[in-house]
């Protein structure tokens, strides 16, 4: 869980900052993730308008290249009945293979688990290959298509099964 900022190799990860971040996010989501999704459009306005209440109902984390930097990635997710629900992960492209998604998605597994949740979920659209590769590597599992969505539904434990 990130109080303020972690410095990881030549980067830094911390909690989004709206006022400065949000611009470059939502460039990110338009840009890497809209093209992918079956259900939203680039010029969805109402889509658009609506993202900065969907990242104020759960935590952002940024990865940045300087401690004032702008963002070069980020995970948003949050937590429904003892699950982490992981909402969206964006590297820019300039960014890929340095491991920072690898990062944000290990500190936001960290927070699902210190809030004792048991399961990390999260959905993949099904044109997103290299995207589902990724997290398979990070110890998801496939459990369903979602045929409505076009998505992938995703599973990891965070917590080991009970013995009671």
């Amino acid at each position: 869980m990130i109080k303020r900022s972690v410095e990881w190799k030549d980067s830094m990860i911390r909690a989004r900052k709206a006022r400065t971040d949000d611009a470059e996010l939502v460039r990110l989501i338009r840009t890497e993730l809209i093209p992918m999704s079956h259900t939203a459009r680039p010029l969805d306005a109402h889509m658009i308008r609506e993202l900065p209440k969907r990242f104020r109902k759960g935590v952002t984390y940024v990865a940045t290249r300087s401690k004032f930097g702008p963002p070069v990635a980020f995970v948003h997710f949050y937590v429904h009945q003892k699950q982490l629900i992981v909402d969206m992960l964006v590297t820019h492209p300039e960014h890929r293979g340095r491991h920072y998604g690898t990062t944000l998605m290990a500190h936001a597994e960290a927070y699902g688990k210190a809030r004792h949740c048991h399961v990390a979920r999260l959905f993949v659209d099904r044109i997103n290959g290299r995207a589902h590769h990724f997290y398979n590597k990070l110890g998801y599992h496939t459990i369903r298509l979602v045929p409505e969505l076009q998505c992938y539904e995703l599973l990891k434990p965070l917590a080991p099964p009970s013995l009671s």
